[in-house]
């Protein structure tokens, strides 16, 4: 953490820990969580949910029973309100590792299940934005100090499928990323225009229906093809006035062991059934086809031997992304180092369930030469963190869906707000990403 200004140690303890359920962007209940220090420094952070989670991640707690549908956190909310809130009472909020620690100590399970990760990752980022705004600091530049000037290049999740999508396309995301530019402003002013030229192109082929959007913001229309997919966004951004593969690529998150049929060992994509090797040569036909510059989670999350044979044939062109296959669990990751099973890491904090665990988690992929990518959950807030988080931990890369829902366009909006802010911002264009266009 990074500290500018000489004040009390006093101040900075923790006076108040206070826990609510608020509503997230698919209208669940989630937890927000309030920490204001001695010094009257508040942070408020609220937990994310996820709809295509890893087996691996800190356990959301819910209810049960008729309220909400089951999903109901007032277990998670009481655990705050009455066992995290006593423990921290009066801890130094810049300590971050020993508040994390505490609460895990606590919880006493593998997966944070106890307390629930809902409970701990709000209390969590809470308790660093709280010392943040003590020092009267953006948490980005509490985080990362004098380094935090690196604006992450931007995933945007613009057609929708598998999980996320009521239609027949396997994949889940289909993603612009938007590299091609010297600053995030202008290159999240292509992105929006090229979504505008999406939905028009979609209008047109499929008819009103197709710009219904999912859960990311992203549109859903009635495709069954992954090349369908593909080919509207190609139109898109040259409708938009962009060349694809120099000013913006191609994303994809296939989220493979949604089909995968663990009983057969196989892939069933577009009604075929595909072995691992099928499932490779088809990525390396797309990454040839099309200006495609990452794939996230292209196999099973427990198939590290896979993932460390695309990674060997794709890795030097494309970002072989972990998600499933990791969780951002560091005893998940370090077996994909050792395995050489990816080259990028998807970073999402309530999948850890701490700030300090997600730092560590960053901290040994740039260590290991994996990129990083900050991530939202299909389930969001307002919550801006995870923006402020991108720049202060300079992760260089971030998904937060499409230009579109309040709980999307926050994250964009707070990063603009941090470009003006910045003396002079870096944007990292296509040096985020291992092949660069001639």
């Amino acid at each position: 953490m990074y500290y500018s200004t000489i004040i009390p140690d006093e101040l900075f303890k923790i006076k108040e820990v206070k826990a609510r359920m608020i509503l997230d962007s698919r209208g669940n209940p989630t937890v927000q969580v309030r920490v204001i220090t001695k010094g009257l420094g508040v942070g408020i952070a609220n937990a994310p949910s996820g709809a295509s989670t890893g087996i691996h991640e800190a356990v959301e707690l819910r209810d049960g029973g008729r309220d909400f549908h089951g999903k109901g956190v007032s277990k998670a909310v009481s655990n705050v309100n009455n066992v995290i809130a006593e423990a921290l009472k009066d801890m130094d909020s810049r300590n971050q590792y020993m508040i994390d620690k505490k609460m895990i100590e606590i919880d006493g399970t593998p997966n944070k299940s106890r307390l629930g990760g809902n409970a701990i990752v709000a209390t969590s980022l809470a308790v660093a934005k709280a010392a943040a705004a003590t020092y009267e600091q953006p948490l980005y530049m509490y985080l990362g100090g004098r380094f935090a000037n690196l604006l992450p290049v931007p995933m945007l999740n613009i057609i929708n499928g598998g999980v996320h999508a009521g239609n027949k396309l396997d994949f889940q995301e289909f993603m612009i990323v938007p590299a091609g530019f010297k600053s995030f402003s202008e290159a999240l002013k292509a992105a929006v225009e090229t979504y505008h030229e999406l939905k028009r192109i979609l209008k047109e082929r499929y008819g009103p229906s197709a710009i219904n959007v999912g859960d990311e913001g992203g549109y859903a229309p009635p495709m069954e093809k992954i090349t369908e997919a593909l080919d509207a966004l190609i139109d898109a951004i040259k409708a938009a006035g962009y060349e694809p593969g120099k000013e913006i690529a191609i994303a994809l998150d296939a989220a493979s062991s949604q089909f995968y049929n663990k009983d057969k060992n196989v892939y069933v994509v577009e009604g075929i059934e595909r072995s691992r090797e099928e499932m490779i040569e088809l990525y390396e036909k797309l990454v040839d086809e099309y200006p495609i510059i990452s794939i996230e989670d292209p196999l099973d999350e427990e198939d590290f031997e896979g993932f460390a044979e695309i990674t060997k044939r794709l890795g030097n062109k494309v970002l072989i992304v972990g998600d499933d296959l990791f969780t951002t669990n560091p005893g998940r990751f370090r077996k994909g180092i050792e395995a050489g099973a990816a080259n990028a890491i998807l970073v999402k904090v309530n999948q850890v369930g701490t700030l300090s665990e997600t730092m560590m988690v960053i901290e040994e992929a740039k260590f290991n030469n994996y990129r990083t990518i900050i991530s939202h959950r299909s389930g969001e807030t307002e919550d801006t963190t995870i923006a402020d988080i991108a720049v202060g931990l300079r992760a260089g890369l971030i998904k937060t869906g499409a230009p579109a829902r309040g709980e999307r366009t926050a994250k964009y909006n707070r990063l603009l707000e941090i470009e003006e802010e910045l003396d002079r911002p870096v944007y990292p264009g296509w040096k985020a990403f291992p092949r660069i266009p001639v």
